[in-house]
């Protein structure tokens, strides 16, 4: 049947209709304007929504998964483009010859009820739709709308109201069905190359949009500013401009923050003066093309003017996702180069230090067809990361893939372009990168506005961490790669290191009303993390106090955060004895009571005098190394509380001797242990021999999984020989481990502690 034939049987008596695909946001806005009009609407999908939930309240008749059984009763069957030949119910209704029609013929059908004004183009539809109808209704002028997105301001994405004449919609030209509409008015927004998937060149796509032009009755509002708008429609009957330079222009445009003011004006008269709740100079332009529909329509432009200062946007058209003083994170639906060029400039309008980007190319086609574009819209932010392509119906193309995107990026002057794989490792890269200041956005039309999501959860519990422990760092997804000495490990959720032992106490009480973990590390000399990173708050202790030395006579009061080669010197100085063996220890002071480490026949608790430390719940004690348990390689009082620092007592000696044996002891280090990353001794020496001879001894010194290798000095030490993951280092573990038990009968157990999560698959 044609539009026509379709728009009686719509407006007329109720009848049985059916919807494959029911739950995207397109055709749950057809479900909507079908049941307003009476008739019994069902639907399928493959999964169900708020919106379903929404629309079953009102009638729909609603079934997942999608069944041939579905259809058997419908006088009529709607699907989405999203539906194929193999789904069950749409197989079904061309096997029992139901009458079928796409998404779009039925909506140019029910705009044929009243008076339609469309809203195409490739940028911009949905908020210029949603305006007009927000617009449109303050006027009084009771308009259906139809929107292909939730707008809060409007309560749904579409309704119908019967004590109106006119209906606003947009108009998809993605698929080409762009030519099934005859509307009294249409606002053509802009026309590129886009839709190289279906349409075969600009010609083609310019073909279809004339054809809208002719096919509609009244006026058509097109972009004076755009040349292929102004290409297709000036000069043709009712043809009407708006922009900078139309017949309805805008003028002193002036942004700050999320607010933006102009000046409406008809040829050289000001008709208002109209102030945007939502950024971007693009939408400026968007508000002049629905004033101009409104003053042709013959509506009080005051009531207009001021209804456009009430508007929020739509989901997902730079929508604040969070925001606080410091971070603001907003997403975006812009999947195509100008679209994301203006979320660029709005983005710089909100005044923010730095602006970066976490963008999802969205169809293998278009990243192809536009791929050097991307990466000039892309360059003007700060920084970009870029995740692989969100691949919407579309078979991949070989070589296609986001890098390509990254690249471009880069080559076209990019400070800084990233590409990740996969969308969460994407997103850890991008909320790496921030700093107080910045703004994120989620770009694409995918799904990596989950992204967000994720983050703006992550940023908020880190500024409560961040505010409870003081002055210090805060970071997002720090890798623990730079901060063990075995240079592996994935990243922490939460990386803090505070600067006073009040911060940090504070930090320890608010991690634990809120639920979150937390440990302290040192420099990670005894320390594998595995790849998947750390949940929670990981703290480093080395800032401000706990980075302090103060020698007092024959003691040392070191904070958790010295390294030991500083506090070997501070000793070799100050003409104190003792400290000699900490020379080449790659650790810190916390690290090294918590494990009282020691070498060369020394350790740490040998020389402790006082211990100062907080326990879980954020009170300070000091003991002295009779008051507490202490083992080889261990003290359990710090397994569950946190030492902050330490006095170490040493014997007076001349700086000159001092330093002679703490060359003898470097000396012999150097010697027996291997020059690399790694994480020192592996396993345990058993009580039958030592781990390395075992090692040695089963020719294992030089295997190799992948960057990870045995030690060819010293076989209990696995070096990172560059860019090893933590897979690797702990597969090398499993091997040595099960040779040694096949040759030997011993099971080595491991000194260095292994934590973490493994990489989500």
């Amino acid at each position: 049947m044609n539009t026509r034939e379709l728009a009686e049987q719509l407006h007329g008596a109720p009848r049985r209709i059916h919807l494959i695909g029911v739950a995207g946001s397109g055709m749950s806005g057809i479900a909507a304007l079908l049941l307003a009009l009476g008739h019994k609407v069902g639907g399928s999908d493959k999964v169900d929504t708020v919106e379903v939930r929404r629309l079953q309240s009102l009638g729909l008749e609603f079934r997942t998964p999608q069944r041939a059984e579905d259809v058997v009763d419908a006088d009529l069957v709607i699907y989405s483009s999203a539906i194929r030949e193999g789904n069950p119910a749409f197989d079904a209704a061309r096997r029992l010859a139901k009458p079928m029609v796409r998404r779009a013929e039925a909506l140019a059908a029910l705009m044929l009820g009243k008076k339609g004004v469309l809203v195409c183009g490739m940028h911009g539809k949905t908020t210029v739709s949603a305006m007009a109808a927000h617009v449109l209704r303050a006027a009084g002028a009771h308009p259906s709308h139809y929107v292909g997105a939730e707008i809060p301001i409007l309560g749904t994405n579409a309704r119908w109201d019967d004590a109106g004449d006119y209906f606003v919609a947009e108009g998809d030209e993605s698929d080409g069905t762009i030519v099934l509409y005859h509307p009294e008015h249409a606002i053509v927004l802009n026309i590129e190359p886009e839709h190289l998937d279906h349409y075969r060149d600009l010609a083609e796509i310019d073909a279809a949009f004339a054809r809208l032009a002719g096919q509609t009755s009244g006026k058509i509002f097109y972009c004076a500013d755009d040349a292929g708008a102004s290409r297709v429609c000036a000069g043709r009957p009712g043809a009407v401009s708006y922009g900078k330079s139309g017949h309805y222009s805008y003028a002193d445009f002036r942004s700050a923050d999320f607010a933006s003011t102009f000046a409406f004006r008809r040829g050289g008269e000001e008709l208002a003066r109209v102030k945007l709740n939502v950024p971007g100079e693009h939408n400026a332009l968007n508000a002049t093309a629905v004033l101009a529909l409104a003053a042709e329509l013959g509506f009080d432009l005051a009531k207009c003017a001021a209804a456009l200062g009430t508007f929020r946007g739509a989901r997902r058209r730079f929508e604040v996702v969070y925001s606080s003083p410091d971070y603001l994170v907003v997403d975006d639906y812009g999947h195509h180069p100008t679209e994301i060029a203006a979320v660029v400039r709005a983005a710089r309008d909100t005044g923010r230090r730095r602006v970066v980007l976490l963008f999802q190319p969205h169809r293998y086609t278009r990243t192809q067809a536009l791929c050097a574009e991307f990466g000039r819209a892309l360059s003007q932010a700060d920084a970009v990361v870029v995740t692989d392509v969100y691949p919407a119906s579309e078979l991949p193309i070989p070589g296609v893939s986001g890098r390509m995107v990254a690249d471009a990026a880069a080559a076209s002057g990019a400070k800084s372009a990233h590409y990740e794989p996969t969308r969460a490792g994407a997103g850890i890269a991008a909320g790496h990168l921030l700093r107080p200041g910045d703004l994120l956005v989620t770009l694409g039309a995918g799904n990596i506005h989950e992204q967000g999501a994720a983050l703006a959860a992550d940023l908020r519990t880190l500024e409560t961490l961040r505010h409870a422990m003081g002055p210090g760092v805060a970071r997002l997804y720090e890798p623990m790669s730079k901060h063990t000495t075995m240079r592996v490990g994935g990243p922490a959720q939460f990386w803090l290191e505070p600067e006073t032992e009040e911060g940090f106490c504070e930090l320890v009480r608010t991690a634990r009303e809120a639920g979150v973990p937390l440990m302290v590390v040192g420099r990670g000399s005894n320390l594998v993390v595995r790849d998947g990173g750390l949940r929670g708050a990981v703290v480093r202790l080395r800032r401000g106090v706990f980075g302090g030395i103060v020698v007092e006579g024959e003691r040392i009061r070191a904070g958790a955060g010295v390294r030991l080669k500083e506090l070997s010197g501070a000793a070799t100085a100050s003409g104190l004895a003792g400290f000699e063996w900490m020379e080449g220890i790659p650790g810190d002071v916390g690290g090294c009571l918590r494990m009282n480490a020691g070498a060369m026949g020394a350790e740490a608790f040998d020389q402790v005098d006082v211990l100062r430390y907080a326990d879980q719940e954020g009170n300070i004690f000091e003991k002295t190394p009779a008051d507490i348990e202490v083992r080889y390689r261990g003290v359990p009082l710090l397994r569950t509380n946190y030492a902050l620092s330490a006095v170490f007592r040493g014997n007076r000696s001349t700086p000159a001797e001092v330093e002679r044996r703490t060359r003898d002891y470097a000396a012999k280090r150097k010697a027996s242990q291997p020059a690399g990353a790694s994480a020192g001794c592996i396993f345990r020496n058993p009580d039958s021999a030592k781990a390395g001879a075992l090692i040695d001894s089963a020719g294992l010194k030089n295997l190799r999984v992948g960057a990870a290798r045995v030690s060819d000095v010293h076989a209990n030490f696995i070096l990172n020989d560059g860019g090893a993951t933590a897979s690797e280092v702990l597969a090398l573990v499993e091997q040595v481990r099960a040779e040694v038990l096949k040759r030997h009968g011993v099971r080595l157990e491991t000194e260095v502690q292994i934590i973490g999560e493994e990489v989500a698959s």
